[in-house]
């Protein structure tokens, strides 16, 4: 079993590292352990996706996967910038950074799923299986326009 710990984000076990479109529609996942650096993981994760998909030219990313090693190899392999988003110095709290919400509304979205909300996998490519079965319901979802309402109680 294939499991670890990310000191930097507090992660036990494994990491669900994704690739989405800007509609937030999953391309591709990999699930490593959590102490795979991220820029380690993103190197498989975009070898996976550019060989399937040619036409990307630009990716965004948070601030795991910044550093030149990775910028680098990205541009010479497939000629392709990423662009990492962080936050504006000096403000402090909660801000909502522009284009790094869209893959944090996808976990939001896929989590919601029960066999997501915690690893109960006991192989990593099982665990990927189990996120592509919920981003295809998802996606079923939105083509059928069939969204699942939600009561709200005021009280």
């Amino acid at each position: 079993m294939e499991s670890g710990f990310d000191g930097g984000k507090l992660v036990n076990g494994r990491k669900r590292n994704i690739l989405v479109d800007t509609m937030s529609c999953l391309m591709i996942v990999r699930v490593c352990a959590a102490h795979v650096f991220d820029g380690k993981a993103a190197r498989q994760l975009i070898t996976d996706m550019f060989s399937f998909l040619h036409t990307i030219t630009k990716i965004w990313a948070d601030g795991g996967y910044s550093g030149p090693a990775l910028s680098d190899w990205l541009w010479l392999q497939f000629g392709c910038l990423i662009e990492v988003v962080r936050k504006q110095t000096g403000l402090r709290g909660f801000q909502v950074l522009p284009r790094r919400w869209v893959v944090e509304r996808t976990f939001a979205w896929l989590v919601r799923s029960r066999r997501l909300s915690k690893d109960y996998e006991r192989k990593p490519t099982s665990s990927e299986a189990q996120v592509y079965l919920a981003s295809g319901r998802l996606l079923l979802r939105q083509i059928c326009n069939n969204q699942t309402p939600y009561k709200m109680t005021v009280g």
